[in-house]
């Protein structure tokens, strides 16, 4: 019941009705703006990502290219600014990496020095392991492990060719990470 609803509403959108499409604008717009905080994205930008999205899924609706979901209204609008939110990431890269690879310096913070003292014996020395690994391996975990990405969105982000690469990679970083942090 719940698709027959979704797809009801997407054909009320192509058909022009305002007041759907308002609707669905404001009844996502705050929590996605809440949802975008765990990024690190301020509010101001989380509504222009919001708008972005919002009028890509009005397109996809109005254009035909999505008429129905398999998901709801909201978790799709979600994926899209999600999406949206790695792609200004990427733009507003400030750090370049070795094969041309960009990354948001405001998504790493591998040095955990806000609260060096209440740091446990265990974190101390992850933390000195994790810098004493390689650029790339420090990416990958950063980014999976204090991040919160998803390896399809490492994947994109850090432009490996093939999911299953950059799984064995991180394999093999979270075991070199554990050789460096052995007492």
């Amino acid at each position: 019941m719940k698709n027959d609803n979704t797809k009801n509403i997407l054909e009320l959108i192509r058909k022009g009705d305002n007041a759907t499409f308002q609707k669905i604008y404001s009844d996502n717009r705050d929590a996605f703006i809440n949802f975008s905080k765990k990024y690190g994205v301020n509010s101001y930008d989380a509504s222009d990502i919001y708008q972005d999205a919002i009028l890509v899924f009005h397109k996809n609706v109005v254009t035909g290219k999505i008429n129905e979901l398999n998901s709801s209204i909201s978790t799709y609008l979600f994926a899209i600014g999600k999406y949206k939110i790695f792609h200004s990431f990427r733009e507003n890269s400030k750090m370049k990496y070795s094969d041309d690879i960009e990354i948001s310096e405001k998504s790493f913070d591998y040095d955990v020095n806000l609260y060096p003292d209440n740091l446990t014996n265990q974190q101390r020395l992850l933390k000195i392991g994790l810098n004493k690994l390689g650029e790339r391996c420090k990416d990958i975990l950063t980014l999976f492990y204090y991040q919160g990405f998803t390896l399809d969105e490492i994947t994109e982000v850090l432009k490996y060719s093939d999911k299953k690469v950059l799984k064995s990679q991180k394999s093999r970083c979270v075991k070199q990470l554990k050789e460096l942090t052995i007492i």
